[in-house]
Parts: C-alpha cells; sequence; structure tokens
C-alpha cells in the first residue's frame, strides 16, 4: 500500500515593523482558510538586532557616540494540505512594503519541492 505525500507550504515573513507584519500574518491565514486548507502557526522566530555607533561630531569630541538599533522581526507559517488554488491566491496577495516573504513548498519528508 503506497502511502499519499503530503505537501505544505512554509511562509517565512519579516520586517522592521511589527505591526504591519503581523497584519500580513493575518492577511495570509484568512487567505489560507478560505481555500479550505490548515494553517499552524503563526510561529514568532527570535528577533535580530544589529547595533550601529558613530561619532556624534565629525571633529570634535571622540568620546561622544550615538548608537542606533535595527530589529529584524520574523513570523513563520506551515499551509497544511493546501490546495492548487491556494498557492495562486497567496502569490496575487497584496502586501504592506517593507514586509519581505519567502514561500516554500515542501513535502511530507521535509524536502524542498
Amino acid at each position: 500500500m503506497a502511502k499519499k505525500e503530503k505537501k505544505k507550504i512554509r511562509v517565512r515573513l519579516k520586517g522592521y515593523d511589527q505591526r504591519k507584519l503581523d497584519r500580513a500574518v493575518i492577511d495570509i491565514v484568512e487567505t489560507a482558510k478560505c481555500t479550505e486548507a490548515r494553517v499552524a502557526g503563526p510561529i514568532p522566530l527570535p528577533t535580530k538586532r544589529q547595533g550601529n555607533t558613530v561619532l556624534r561630531s565629525p571633529h570634535g569630541d571622540r568620546k561622544s557616540h550615538e548608537q542606533f538599533e535595527t530589529r529584524t522581526c520574523s513570523r513563520m507559517l506551515e499551509i497544511l494540505d493546501p490546495t492548487p488554488d491556494t498557492l495562486d491566491k497567496l502569490k496575487v496577495l497584496p502586501v504592506a512594503p517593507g514586509v519581505h516573504i519567502t514561500v516554500k513548498q515542501l513535502s511530507s519528508k521535509g524536502k524542498t519541492n
């Protein structure tokens, strides 16, 4: 008896603004559920922090510095048992600027197709 291979779609989202990121996640979940696919997540991934230190003035006090920080928030979703319509609707889904989306199709073994 041959087992039916299960497909799933893994969606990773990255962005600087957490509110825009959460709104994009809600839109993706609603789109997947309207095509009768199951959704696992969203799973919040660790926030990456990048710090930069610069001198306050080009010619003045060398001990005076300013520090800036950039935070990149990430989320991950898995869409289980997607229909052919699911991927088509995800491709045309409008997303806020500043949110980067990566979509991968996986088999049940976790390998990329």
